[in-house]
């Protein structure tokens, strides 16, 4: 029975408060590439959210990934990408690492860094300042810490490096947070900060503003707090903003400059959407279906996936990268003593999970958003990501009787995308709950 594109005639409904995301994140990139200018430090970092310390340091921050999703999302990352590839990283290597290490590669004056041991002034693809200092954060993904171990090689060793371990959760569950696995993982990283901040201190030759960090974490606990009930508002039918729609509000929540206007930024997107809720509007007009996205974004065909889903009358409503991630858990966060909260939701990364955990979270999130269907975008750079999604699918279908699809694509290479398969399977698994719809009337 094939799907009626025709008969299901759907839009995307974005949000309108999210337009202010994208001047937020310029703001941000255009205070980046000047930062040299005003004299500020720059700190490049990959993994989870060091930013907060940054921003209590003082500095300008680049994260790798960030930058990376950027590129992506304007079409801009081929040249980056070729150079690396020319530097013989291959194309199998994660994208957002190829695409940054190839950022650092395309500088005119990397070779003289390397050879000088010199930091500040050259700038590498568009405006983005080299280095003063690295730090990775990596939980749940090897090639994290090989990507900093790159830079720091291509930069001669010159640019200092530190690095905090996260430890993957094995076996316990998230939202206890208890027991003696829990404790030990959260005493290790709390440790760790304390001396990556007296790293931090070393580099920037001033006391770390602990005061500073504190207010910070005010803003992120009132704007996350904001964040997770606009989310939990999405179980309504049709729902009122969709996974596009939180997608578009990962960059302030992720790594932009904490403040009054996160908080203002998130307040307005959590009223519109209890506005919508209020009129009975959806984000996807003549809602039909409702589906769960898990997978890292495919930041290339963004503006593209969301119209393919909603052309369908297909609103896709939550997924792990975007409902499981983040300051999570703001309840947690407690400004005056910060550091715990802060390795709280550095171990409650979507990728240092069991596949036990991510099956149990999953689920959870079906029956929360009375999903018809999961999603599954299979990046074919992020295994860490992409190595349980078998088993999520096929819990899924035993579980709760969700149909699920996937297809293959990428964070930041456009190569391994192909829409009509997308379109293919995305129908294939339309007409399924349509079948499985009619045998239940």
């Amino acid at each position: 029975m094939p799907v009626d594109v025709e008969r299901a005639g759907g839009r995307a409904n974005r949000l309108r408060s999210t337009a202010t995301s994208g001047r937020m994140v310029t703001e941000y990139w255009n205070n980046l590439f000047t930062a040299r200018e005003r004299g500020q430090q720059v700190l490049w970092y990959n993994g989870q959210k060091v930013n907060v310390f940054a921003q209590a340091a003082g500095l300008a921050w680049c994260h790798g990934e960030a930058y990376s999703a950027m590129l992506a999302a304007r079409h801009q990352e081929e040249p980056a990408q070729r150079a690396a590839d020319a530097r013989g990283f291959m194309g199998e290597l994660c994208s957002y690492a190829r695409t940054h290490i190839g950022c650092a590669l395309m500088s005119d004056t990397a070779d003289h860094v390397a050879e000088a041991g010199l930091v500040g002034g050259p700038v590498v693809h568009g405006d983005l300042p080299l280095p003063d200092f690295t730090i990775s954060a990596y939980p749940g993904c090897s090639s994290g810490q090989q990507w900093d171990e790159t830079l720091y090689r291509l930069f001669g060793r010159k640019v200092p490096m530190f690095n905090v371990s996260i430890p993957f959760l094995w076996g316990n569950h998230g939202d206890a947070l208890a027991g003696p696995e829990w404790d030990e993982a959260l005493a290790y990283v709390v440790r760790q900060f304390r001396e990556m901040i007296r790293f931090i201190e070393e580099q920037t030759r001033r006391p770390f503003d602990w005061d500073k960090l504190s207010e910070i974490m005010y803003y992120i606990k009132q704007a996350a707090t904001l964040r997770t009930e606009a989310q939990e508002l999405c179980a309504a039918v049709p729902t009122p903003a969709s996974y596009w729609d939180w997608i578009a509000s990962i960059a302030p929540v992720n790594f932009l400059p904490a403040g009054p206007q996160l908080v203002e930024y998130f307040a307005s997107v959590k009223a519109e959407i209890e506005q919508r809720i209020a009129a009975v509007e959806g984000a996807v007009t003549g809602e039909r279906y409702r589906l769960y996205f898990d997978g890292i974004m495919n930041w290339n065909n963004l503006g593209l996936l969301a119209k393919k889903f909603a052309s369908y009358g297909a609103a896709v409503i939550a997924g792990r990268y975007t409902h499981r991630a983040f300051w999570t858990k703001p309840h947690l966060i407690d400004p005056e003593d910060p550091l715990p909260g802060i390795a709280t939701h550095f171990l409650l990364c979507p990728l240092n999970h069991s596949a036990a955990d991510l099956i149990r979270f999953t689920l959870e999130d079906c029956r929360k958003y009375h999903l018809d269907g999961v999603v599954f975008h299979v990046s074919r750079t992020c295994r860490s990501m992409t190595s349980p999604q078998f088993l999520i699918a096929q819990a899924a279908q035993r579980e709760l009787g969700v149909q699920t699809m996937m297809f293959e694509g990428d964070v930041a290479d456009a190569s391994f995308y192909d829409d009509a398969l997308v379109t293919m399977r995305l129908e294939a698994m339309l007409e399924a709950i349509d079948v499985q719809r009619t045998r239940v009337a």
